[in-house]
């Protein structure tokens, strides 16, 4: 449902609105994402992000990088990136089948939740991370952290009273996950679970938090 949801209901300008709508300590998070993401990004890089929707992650680190590819499954999101960020490279593509060379990019990211709500099981995302980053190179995946519930609960909420989003199951939601109305779904990656996953995987992980707001499990693809 997520995937189709993102296409049809949750694109381009109101994708963008969710974010226009966002108050203070949602904005600090959403900041201190990017800010620590672009601790990764050197000049001369070439980065991947899955998901990049609009380019709100994509187009700060532009600025930095040599190169920044992203994908989405809404065309209608990346054609409104395309028009403000005519230098970035954008594919529609499925997280799960990356078709990339292998061992191209320097860091490859999936941030703000993107991990839960993509619709693609977690396990074949991060292969496809690691098939197409470099080795020595970076994966950056992130979720929302515990203590950040009743601040992202409140940000849906008013996504739901502005109409980008159904109205909030209240009796389904909770525990990290929220469901709407009309079927939209938004788990959370625990540390326990992105651990469990780069084991999965055959990867170690650092897993830590970021402002209180965000959970992150860094990879370090190993050497060949």
């Amino acid at each position: 449902m997520n995937r189709n949801y993102y296409v049809n209901k949750l694109s381009a300008s109101r994708l963008e609105r969710v974010y226009d709508i966002a108050g203070p300590r949602v904005c600090q998070y959403l900041q201190a994402e990017i800010d620590h993401v672009s601790r990764f990004v050197n000049p001369g890089d070439r980065i991947l992000e899955l998901g990049c929707g609009y380019g709100r992650v994509l187009e700060p680190l532009a600025r930095i990088a040599a190169q920044t590819w992203g994908v989405d499954n809404s065309m209608e999101s990346l054609q409104l990136l395309r028009s403000r960020q005519p230098d970035s490279l954008l594919v529609a593509m499925d997280a799960a089948h990356l078709a990339f060379k292998l061992h191209r990019f320097d860091l490859v990211l999936g941030v703000q939740n993107f991990i839960s709500v993509c619709n693609v099981p977690p396990q074949k995302v991060l292969m496809a991370c690691l098939q197409v980053a470099r080795p020595g190179g970076w994966i950056l995946l992130s979720s929302y952290a515990a203590q950040f519930w009743p601040h992202r609960l409140a940000w849906f909420r008013r996504q739901a009273e502005e109409g980008l989003l159904g109205p909030i199951d209240e009796n389904a939601t909770g525990g990290g996950v929220i469901v709407c109305q009309d079927g939209f779904r938004a788990a959370t990656f625990s540390p326990q679970r992105f651990r469990k996953l780069a084991l999965s995987c055959d990867v170690r992980a650092n897993v830590y938090s970021v402002d209180d707001s965000s959970v992150f499990c860094e990879i370090r693809v190993p050497d060949e």
